[in-house]
C-alpha cells in the first residue's frame, strides 16, 4: 500500500506524501517549509493550498481536498481530516480493498485559537508524527499558558515597554494574533507575518484586529515577530522591549536558551507525549510507524503493548 524511499509515498497511485523533493503528485498536510516542495501537482486543503501557493508561486497547480470530502482515485479513496496544527492542517486517511492507512502530519488534540479541531480517524495502520515523543515532553494545561502569555503582554504595557512575541509566521503567529485580539489586544506583524495573516482573514480565518507594522511602535499594541534565530526577524525602531517566545521546547531549559528572549513559554501546535499516546489509542491501528521525533517513543509503545516502528528504517523499505 506504501513505502518509504528517501520519503513516504502511496506506491499503487504514485502520491507522495509531505515530500521534500519535487514530485509528479504530492500530498501536502499542511504550508510549512519542511512538509512541501514545488510539486507538479499539490493535494491540500483549501487553506493550505493557498498558502502553498504563497510560498511557492500562484502559479502552483493544486487539487482541493477539502475536509471530510472522499477523493475517488483508482481503488483508493483518500480523505483529509482536521488536524489542529495550523490553519488548514489536515491527516490524510487512504482506504483501498479493505485496508486503511493514516497518515497524521503535525497535529495536536487540544484547541487551537484558529486551527481546526482535530479528528481521529480508526486505521489499521498509522504513520504518526512524534516530535514530543519523551515523556519530559508533557505540556501544561493550555488555559494556564494562555494566561501567561497575556500577563506578560500586560506588564509590558504597565512597564511602558513593548512586547514583542516572536513565533513562526506561518500558524503560530496568527494564533497569538487571535488570542491577543480576543482579549482586547491590538496586534502589530512583521510583513512575513501580515501576508500569510491575510491568507487567513481572505479563507474566513478572523483573526481580530491586526496590521502591519509600520516602522515604528504604537502605544497599546503587541507586536508579532519572527523567531531571533529566523533571518529577517528585525523590526526598526523598537528600543523598550519585553520579549516574549512561544514554542514547545520552553518545557526543555536547555533547548529554550537558544530562543535569546526576555521570557519563553511552552505554546505548542504539536501533541505533546499524553496527546501522542492517546492518539494511539483512539486510532486504535495493528502498527505505527513513528516519525520526526526520538527513537524511544518507539519503545515506549512497544512496552504499551503496540507494534510499533520508526519509519524509514532499512528494513521497512518492502511495501507494506
Amino acid at each position: 500500500m506504501f513505502h518509504y524511499d528517501r520519503g513516504l509515498k502511496l506506491t499503487e497511485i504514485d502520491l507522495a506524501i509531505d515530500m521534500r523533493r519535487r514530485q509528479p503528485r504530492g500530498f501536502i498536510s499542511h504550508a510549512h517549509a519542511d512538509h512541501m516542495a514545488p510539486h507538479e501537482l499539490a493535494f491540500c486543503t483549501p487553506a493550505t493550498g493557498r498558502l502553498y501557493q504563497l510560498r511557492q508561486g500562484k502559479h502552483r497547480a493544486v487539487q482541493e481536498m477539502p475536509f471530510g470530502k472522499a477523493l475517488e482515485w483508482n481503488a483508493f479513496r483518500l480523505t483529509t481530516f482536521p488536524a489542529g496544527h495550523v490553519f488548514g492542517s489536515a491527516m490524510l486517511l487512504a482506504e483501498t480493498q479493505g485496508r486503511s492507512f493514516l497518515y497524521t502530519g503535525d497535529f495536536k488534540l487540544d484547541p487551537s485559537a484558529t486551527a481546526e479541531t482535530c479528528i481521529l480517524p480508526r486505521a489499521e495502520t498509522l504513520v504518526m508524527e512524534s516530535t514530543w515523543g519523551d515523556p519530559r515532553f508533557r505540556l501544561p494545561p493550555r488555559t494556564t499558558v494562555v494566561q501567561q502569555l497575556l500577563n506578560l503582554v500586560h506588564d509590558a504595557f504597565q512597564q511602558h515597554r513593548t512586547p514583542v512575541i516572536h513565533a513562526y509566521v506561518l500558524g503560530k503567529a496568527q494564533e497569538v494574533t487571535k488570542l491577543l485580539t480576543q482579549a482586547g489586544i491590538p496586534v502589530l506583524q512583521h510583513p512575513l507575518a501580515y501576508e500569510v495573516s491575510c491568507v487567513y482573514r481572505e479563507c474566513g480565518c478572523d483573526l481580530g484586529e491586526f496590521k502591519r507594522y509600520p516602522g515604528a511602535p504604537l502605544p497599546g499594541h503587541a507586536i508579532i515577530a519572527p523567531p531571533r534565530m529566523q533571518k529577517g526577524f528585525h523590526l526598526a525602531n523598537l528600543t523598550r522591549v519585553t520579549s516574549i517566545a512561544v514554542t514547545g521546547w520552553a518545557v526543555d531549559a536547555q533547548a529554550s536558551r537558544r530562543w535569546t528572549s526576555d521570557h519563553v513559554i511552552p505554546l505548542s501546535d504539536h501533541a505533546d507525549f499524553d496527546q501522542l499516546l492517546e492518539t494511539v489509542e483512539q486510532v486504535d491501528p495493528e502498527i505505527v510507524y513513528c516519525t520526526h521525533g526520538p527513537v524511544s517513543f518507539v519503545q515506549q509503545l512497544r512496552d504499551r503493548g503496540r507494534r510499533a516502528v520508526v519509519l524509514g528504517q532499512r528494513e521497512q523499505l518492502t511495501l507494506f
